[in-house]
């Protein structure tokens, strides 16, 4: 043990030989680094509410849960339970929407006030229009993000077409424009 010590002590002579920097003065800089990183993040964070530990959330796939209480009159809705386990952080669902497609229902522009939508066809299409895209078809397997409140709707859809959709945060305003 005492070789290893007299060895790194004749190392730590021979590294400020040659730098010529002292010990104490590079301690002293790191330990200033710290604690400005240290306070530096408590500054802004006294602006930011705490969120409550978010839980596990499982779903598993149970026809009698898609229900007719959602955004739309023309979908069902099966929560995911990221809402609840969040703590409104975001929210999820799967929407099957009910066919066959009424475009005087459907067809209507609108916005959401949200800050992350999210969508991915499980089953089927639809045909949405978003502004600045134009109109889209979506098939199985295709996914999409809507910027917050852009302007869409919905065209058309198939019969069968299920949906993913992830939004954050869980609670958000619509607002339906006129065409």
């Amino acid at each position: 043990m005492a070789k290893k010590a007299k060895s790194r002590s004749a190392t730590q002579a021979a590294v400020k030989k040659r730098s010529g920097a002292k010990p104490a003065v590079r301690s002293s800089a790191r330990k200033t680094v710290k604690a400005k990183a240290r306070t530096t993040p408590a500054k802004s964070s006294t602006k930011k509410l705490a969120r409550p530990k978010q839980r596990i959330a499982i779903s598993h796939h149970r026809e009698e849960d898609f229900k007719a209480d959602g955004l739309r009159t023309y979908a069902k809705y099966r929560d995911l339970g990221i809402a609840a386990a969040s703590h409104g952080l975001a929210q999820a669902h799967v929407i099957r929407l009910q066919g066959p497609c009424n475009p005087a229902e459907v067809s209507k522009l609108h916005f959401h006030a949200v800050e992350f939508q999210m969508v991915y066809v499980l089953k089927g299409w639809v045909k949405t229009y978003m502004d600045g895209e134009g109109e889209t078809l979506m098939k199985e397997g295709s996914a999409w993000t809507q910027p917050p409140k852009i302007k869409h709707m919905i065209l058309d859809y198939s019969d069968d077409v299920e949906l993913l959709e992830v939004i954050l945060p869980a609670e958000f305003k619509t607002v339906e424009l006129k065409a």
